[in-house]
């Protein structure tokens, strides 16, 4: 037998090892059950083998099984050797048990095996129930004696020797009009010495508040159907927090409403440093779609704020469109935390222009049945390692034999290398993280066959790979070999510069990663830039 009869023996062997587990219902051990595969220079290295559709392991009897599984709207911090995960209360199937807790979360050595640690959090804080009555006393509204909460989207950051976790609480009554958005939110804060717990909650940060422009009672047109404008200045969900350079701290919130808000914060207390006693101790906005002084129900949600100290910008990550389906994530930046944040085209989108760059957005390779839902990211910087990480959940595309699959409901943590432009916007990896071995890429391994895809904006539609061939007289082709313009590589930029005939260059970043598509997987060369109309470029290598 030879060495390559051998390789190819022993890859099918551990592949149907993997597809009899998993039709046995075993806990995948990620740990432990990986794929080998052999890099183009010899070397052994043990692919992730978990399945992407995770319906055999949804129940909460098999949550041991979760890492990588029911992660949405993730936030990412570290303590010690562990990186940990919190996201919001979601579950394919909804299968976990209100008695469980809230907040579930997930920790990892590595950033490829994650092990799930239960719920952060015994139950919903008894202050939200009493805040929320109060405030519908002085509205002149009934209590609600049994309310139905939701609790989404926690960003968890390192403060001083302590862990803030700031958390979003969604009352789902709908007793005033129909429609989740009847009722306001409140964002509450807790902390802890350890990323493990146990937490203090120290109660309300901001609410949803009226601000007078809309009446609380739902409007209908003469044919019953639901005229929706917001009555809440903003929406007090999807915190992200921030310690700026000067000393001052910032939560930056708000979805769909009125735009995104940006509110400082006492340093001591992390909550509003002014109080809340009028209506503009809610924070300022910093971010709206359309027109920001009318449009009181906007596409955009889930910012994400971090500071980069090389290029002195802060960047606003945002989520537009719905999350089922049509998700995709967008970057603004600005000197000031405030604003005027500013997109790579030079429009104002605290005023409302769209924004640019699009860095994710629904995507489809070969030999799978693609993603969708992936925005509400969190953006995390390794200070041991100086990498940067963007991580969103993603959810599977119903395949086309079965348009109907509820396979978009199933949420699997996506995270990803970030790396920076020259021109200092951020990009990320076309494909997720395995760790793979960090190898030099010479312009020799880039000849060959490679799948492409431009992320132009299409609502609810995926953008599918193509196939370019890279020549080794430094041609581009397409599948039949015709040519498509020409290619060079800058070895110390690691950039690949793509001629199209149509004059454009595309500069776009190259990297070591896996091709989670093939089967089995299998180490690669990815690559990932922005083109002239500021939106993702993402490439494979297949072999």
């Amino acid at each position: 037998m030879t060495k390559t009869e051998f390789t190819v023996l022993l890859a099918l062997s551990t592949l149907l090892l993997a597809t009899l587990a998993c039709s046995e219902k075993d806990t995948p051990q990620v740990s432990e059950n990986n794929q080998t595969t052999t890099p183009s220079d010899g070397s052994t290295y043990k692919a992730p083998s978990y399945p992407d559709d995770y319906r055999s392991y949804s129940s909460w009897a098999m949550r041991d099984s979760w890492g990588p599984y029911n992660v949405h709207d993730p936030s990412m911090a570290k303590d010690g050797d562990y990186y940990y995960i919190f996201g919001t209360d979601a579950s394919f199937g909804n299968t976990v048990p209100l008695s469980s807790g809230n907040i579930p979360f997930r920790r990892s050595k590595d950033l490829v095996n994650w092990e799930f640690m239960g719920m952060a959090f015994p139950g919903i804080p008894a202050w939200v129930k009493d805040s929320l009555n109060i405030k519908r006393q002085r509205a002149g509204l009934p209590a609600i004696d049994n309310p139905s909460y939701g609790m989404w989207a926690p960003c968890v950051r390192q403060v001083g020797n302590k862990f803030r976790l700031y958390y979003s609480t969604v009352v789902l009554n709908t007793i005033d009009g129909p429609g989740t958005w009847s009722e306001r939110a409140f964002i509450g804060l807790a902390e802890s010495n350890s990323l493990n717990g146990p937490w203090e909650d120290k109660g309300m940060v901001v609410c949803s508040e009226p601000d007078g422009v809309e009446s609380y009672k739902q409007r209908f047109d003469s044919n019953g159907n639901l005229i929706w404008s917001s009555y809440y200045k903003f929406n007090a969900i999807d915190p992200s927090f921030i310690a700026a350079p000067d000393g001052k701290q910032w939560l930056i919130y708000g979805s769909w409403h009125t735009g995104i808000a940006a509110l400082e914060l006492n340093p001591t207390t992390g909550k509003a440093k002014n109080g809340l006693n009028t209506i503009d101790d809610y924070g300022v906005r910093i971010a709206g779609r359309g027109n920001v002084n009318t449009n009181r129900w906007q596409a955009l949600e889930a910012p994400e704020i971090i500071y980069n100290e090389k290029t002195g910008y802060y960047y606003l990550f945002l989520a537009y469109d719905e999350l089922e389906c049509a998700y995709n994530t967008r970057v603004a930046r600005s000197k000031s935390i405030t604003g005027p944040f500013v997109g790579i085209d030079g429009n104002n989108v605290t005023d409302g222009a769209e924004c640019f760059p699009m860095i994710t957005h629904l995507y489809k390779f070969n030999n799978h049945q693609g993603w969708q839902g992936l925005s509400h990211c969190c953006v995390f910087n390794d200070q041991a390692t100086s990498k940067w990480y963007f991580a969103t959940q993603g959810r599977l595309s119903p395949p086309a034999s079965n348009p109907n699959d509820n396979c978009k409901y199933l949420m699997d943590l996506h995270l990803r290398e970030l790396i920076w432009t020259e021109d200092g916007w951020p990009i990320v990896a076309p494909e997720r993280f395995a760790a793979v071995p960090d190898k030099e890429i010479t312009e020799g391994m880039l000849v060959g066959e490679w799948e492409h895809i431009v992320l132009t904006y299409a609502y609810q539609k995926a953008q599918v790979s193509t196939t370019i061939k890279l020549t080794l007289d430094k041609k581009i082709t397409n599948a039949a070999g015709t040519q498509q313009g020409t290619y060079s590589f800058d070895k110390t930029k690691t950039v690949l510069s793509l001629r199209w005939s149509n004059g454009f260059t595309d500069n776009v970043y190259v990297m070591n990663g896996l091709d989670w598509e093939a089967s089995p997987r299998r180490v690669t060369i990815l690559y990932t830039g922005l083109n002239n109309g500021g939106t993702a470029i993402w490439g494979k290598k297949v072999y």
